[in-house]
């Protein structure tokens, strides 16, 4: 906890943990004011409500499938301070055209033929935007820390990123869309004036030629990923997980609605529950492992996430009351018998998710040469966001189909199961090669 306060007074950290907040919010912002306008303003429909939101969780990942190996390795090969400066000039005009499509959502114009497919631009365009920052966040740790501060610094990454998230859940449920639109342009603009102080990060390989062809690009890093023991089951463990996160992501906020019976702000209140989980349990684990980059709590971590997914699913089950009018407000939610408990599970599951993929994603900087920090990242995120967007268009299909929402819930268990395994195969190949070897 110590060395947590302590970078957060360093300039070394403080621009880039605030540089990589902001972007988090303001994805968040954007992502959910456009959905929740959508699914409650917009349509009536349960099955098209899950499709449309299954629809913008593909499309915000898409970008990570077709650029990360793009994306690592000009991160690698680059000044990776000089392109987090180009990536936040770029997120202004984006912000702009996704303002453009709120506005027009709001005031009635054109709204399925041009507002609607006007915000999923935007949309992807973040994605793309998030693509290309992905791997600086984590890769540029291990330049600017000791290596007894990356542990410290990526929970610290990992809760600011959820502390942002959950913020951004909140404006995008509790504003008015106008605000909202003014909102996400000046959070872009605050953005690139921070990331002005990120201390210079230069390039640690002489080879400088990045290849553009996506394709050849990928399978590279795939090829690159899956050689290193370690980053090979760090990056499977993450990318189970990831589709855990994203069938949960496409579910909510329809489950929040057609289960629960909430309105909005709820589904927000849920939200934020959620990412403050993700933030506590970033934070605990490593005053647990204190700084030590191990995945030894990992696999039982996951296993509890699996244990309380099973008690959210039945607390759903037995959720049979009605609201006083159309949707239940927060107080009235709140009143509930089953609201707080509810609440709560969710909060849990959420920390042992911190807990579970902060030290995995310690192990993609620390396991290999500064050099290919980043390559070792966006591998992670390329992976893992081939399995999100087939997560997502899973429960996309699932909800289109007329599968309960509540029945959803149990296809991440599943996946449970798969991250447990792999986190302690790679605990295993860590005791083997000693925790001191870089």
């Amino acid at each position: 906890m110590t060395t947590s306060t302590n970078l957060m007074r360093q300039r070394r950290f403080l621009p880039l943990f605030l540089t990589q907040l902001l972007n988090a919010l303001n994805d968040n912002l954007y992502k959910n004011a456009m959905v929740l306008f959508v699914v409650y303003q917009v349509y009536d429909s349960p099955e098209t409500e899950t499709l449309i939101s299954g629809i913008a969780t593909a499309l915000f990942v898409l970008p990570f499938v077709l650029f990360s190996a793009t994306a690592g390795q000009l991160a690698d090969m680059r000044d990776k301070t000089k392109i987090i400066r180009l990536i936040k000039l770029a997120e202004i005009g984006i912000m702009s055209i996704g303002a453009t499509g709120l506005i027009m959502a709001a005031r009635g114009i054109s709204v399925d033929t041009f507002a609607i497919p006007l915000m999923f631009v935007a949309l992807f365009a973040m994605g793309v935007h998030s693509t290309f920052f992905g791997p600086i966040k984590y890769a540029i740790l291990p330049q600017h820390l000791n290596k007894d501060e990356v542990l410290a610094g990526t929970g610290l990454v990992e809760a600011g990123t959820y502390l942002a998230i959950l913020v951004g859940m909140i404006l995008g449920g509790a504003m008015p869309i106008m605000a909202s639109t003014i909102g996400v342009i000046v959070i872009a603009l605050i953005g690139y004036v921070v990331c002005r102080w990120v201390p210079p990060a230069p390039a640690q390989t002489t080879d400088v030629k990045v290849d553009w062809n996506p394709i050849r690009a990928s399978k590279s890093l795939i090829s690159f990923s899956m050689s290193n023991p370690e980053l090979r089951y760090s990056v499977l463990a993450i990318s189970y997980f990831w589709a855990i996160a994203a069938i949960l992501s496409v579910q909510f906020i329809p489950l929040a609605k057609n289960v629960l019976l909430a309105d909005k702000q709820v589904a927000a209140v849920l939200l934020v529950a959620f990412s403050a989980g993700i933030a506590i349990g970033s934070i605990s684990i490593n005053a647990l492992l204190k700084g030590d980059i191990s995945a030894r709590y990992s696999a039982r971590s996951v296993i509890v996430l699996g244990g309380l997914l099973i008690t959210f699913y039945l607390l759903c089950r037995m959720w049979d009351l009605t609201p006083a009018g159309d949707l239940f407000t927060v107080t009235e939610f709140l009143r509930q018998p089953l609201a707080l408990a509810l609440t709560a599970n969710l909060l849990l599951i959420a920390i042992a998710g911190g807990m579970f993929v902060v030290p995995l994603y310690a192990f993609l900087t620390t396991r290999v040469d500064k050099s290919e920090a980043s390559r070792s990242v966006a591998a992670n995120n390329f992976i893992s966001s081939l399995f999100m967007v087939v997560g997502a268009g899973v429960a996309g299909a699932l909800g289109y189909f007329g599968i309960p929402l509540e029945e959803q819930l149990l296809l991440s268990l599943i996946l449970c199961v798969f991250s447990a395994q792999l986190a302690r195969k790679l605990h295993a190949t860590e005791a083997l090669r000693g925790p001191e070897n870089p």
